[in-house]
């Protein structure tokens, strides 16, 4: 279990000490080690907690990004089969460390956002496209690994939790009451909704893509599960 977080502002610029704050919220979801990342304009930021399992190096520690800074992640998660896919990629990405971390950059850098039908895991993955000036979030088929955000028309703040957010002090601590009937009805809380107003979970099997330039966002399901008698399928 890791926690990941990120903050991006399309006015002013990101307060590093409440951002390393919200960072803290979610130590006891990685007691191994912690990474944050600001971008040159101060505008962009991604924070970890990290919990070692695969690459237990420093060489693992995220964010992380690709060979010329271009494309940055905050990861939680595994990905099954990323000896497979680190197999694949070998011959168009110089890999430096054993994580699967790694190998997630690799891919969306070889084949673009489509990359997440090729991933076999659980996972709440956060990619950094500063050439395209992007952010993409994005939640396993199952939804698994939690990833929450809240967005309005100068930020979006984004984590693995509901309280890394509220840290942040830029949503207020308001209760969505359809949320609060929603959870008498069904004894839980449907996506897209969160006890909070104004921030919501992402639905499993969606990704999210954000442009930073604006924070006008696209909703994609790149999965659906199937009702066939055929057999079940995971892309």
């Amino acid at each position: 279990m890791c926690g990941i977080i990120g903050h991006a502002k399309t006015e002013g610029v990101i307060d590093q000490v409440v951002f390393q704050k919200m960072v803290e919220t979610l130590k006891h979801r990685g007691p191994d080690g912690e990474g944050v990342f600001i971008s040159a304009d101060g505008k962009r930021a991604l924070g970890h907690r990290r919990l070692s399992f695969l690459d237990l190096s420093s060489s693992g520690k995220q964010p992380m990004s690709n060979s010329d800074s271009t494309v940055w992640i905050s990861f939680n998660g595994e990905i099954y089969n990323y000896l497979e896919l680190r197999e694949e990629l070998r011959f168009d990405y110089q890999f430096v460390t054993e994580s699967d971390t790694e190998v997630i950059l690799a891919a969306y850098q070889k084949w673009g956002i489509d990359f997440i039908s090729r991933l076999n895991g659980m996972f709440a993955i956060a990619l950094l496209d500063e050439k395209q000036n992007k952010l993409h979030l994005i939640r396993d088929r199952f939804g698994i690994k939690p990833l929450y955000y809240g967005i309005n028309d100068k930020e979006l703040v984004f984590a693995s939790e509901l309280k890394a957010i509220l840290a942040s002090k830029s949503f207020p601590r308001e209760l969505n009451k359809s949320a609060v009937a929603d959870y008498f009805v069904y004894r839980y809380i449907p996506s897209p909704k969160t006890i909070w107003e104004g921030i919501n979970k992402i639905p499993p099997a969606n990704y999210i893509t954000v442009d930073l330039k604006d924070l006008s966002q696209k909703t994609v399901c790149y999965w659906e599960l199937s009702t066939s008698n055929e057999k079940l399928e995971l892309d």
